[in-house]
């Protein structure tokens, strides 16, 4: 009977040393996509894919993997000082890890683009359009809804994004929000004694201008 329950205490300990948290962030509110609210109006400024940028960032139990991901092409929409509309498309084959080199940062970046994750192959770019834009709560910050869509799932995400130039010609803004993979499909667990967590951040950073 001791012998059952130091097997037992000893199992608990281990389960117990095996869970993870997420990345720092708050969650978006994910719900299924969402016809937009409103047309978008007033002047479509072009996303610059060399000023913009998203970052990630996974956790798992015994670390941090951080990279970034290239921003393809997008748009936004200005009239009246504010935000009407937009969109922007990322390039998953560019999945690039910043925290390691050589042969295991290539092995990562394998991975992260195979089937038990993004599945580039057969889903080479994310997109989002945004449906909803709203005045939020603090001052200089907006809350945008959109549809997100990776490896053929489209779910409609909500947040809060910082914006800190806006004019007729330029607007740069920017958003820090967690996911939760598996709502795209993203369901590899990681190894048993190793595992991955339910969410990524993603950090997006928007410059576009109508001179682009």
């Amino acid at each position: 009977m001791k012998k059952t329950a130091l097997l037992l205490g000893a199992g608990l300990i281990v389960l117990a040393s095996c869970k993870v948290g997420n990345p720092e962030g708050e969650k978006a509110t994910t719900t299924d996509s969402v016809e937009a609210t409103a047309q978008a109006e007033g002047t479509e400024l072009t996303v610059s894919p060399e000023a913009s940028k998203i970052d990630w960032t996974g956790r798992k139990v015994t670390g941090t993997h951080y990279g970034d991901v290239t921003i393809k092409s997008g748009s936004l929409w200005v009239k009246d000082g504010k935000i009407t509309g937009g969109n922007f498309v990322a390039d998953l084959t560019t999945i690039n890890t910043l925290d390691m080199e050589g042969e295991y940062k290539g092995k990562l970046d394998g991975h992260l683009k195979s089937e038990d994750f993004f599945d580039v192959e057969n889903h080479p770019e994310a997109t989002f359009e945004i449906t909803n834009v709203s005045d939020a709560a603090e001052e200089g910050k907006i809350t945008v809804s959109g549809n997100l869509t990776m490896r053929g799932v489209t779910k409609n995400i909500t947040f809060d994004a910082t914006v800190s130039e806006i004019s007729e010609t330029s607007v740069s803004a920017s958003a820090d929000f967690n996911i939760a993979r598996e709502d795209w499909g993203v369901s590899y667990p990681g190894q048993a004694d190793d595992l991955i967590s339910k969410e990524f951040n993603l950090k997006i950073n928007l410059v576009a201008g109508a001179y682009l």
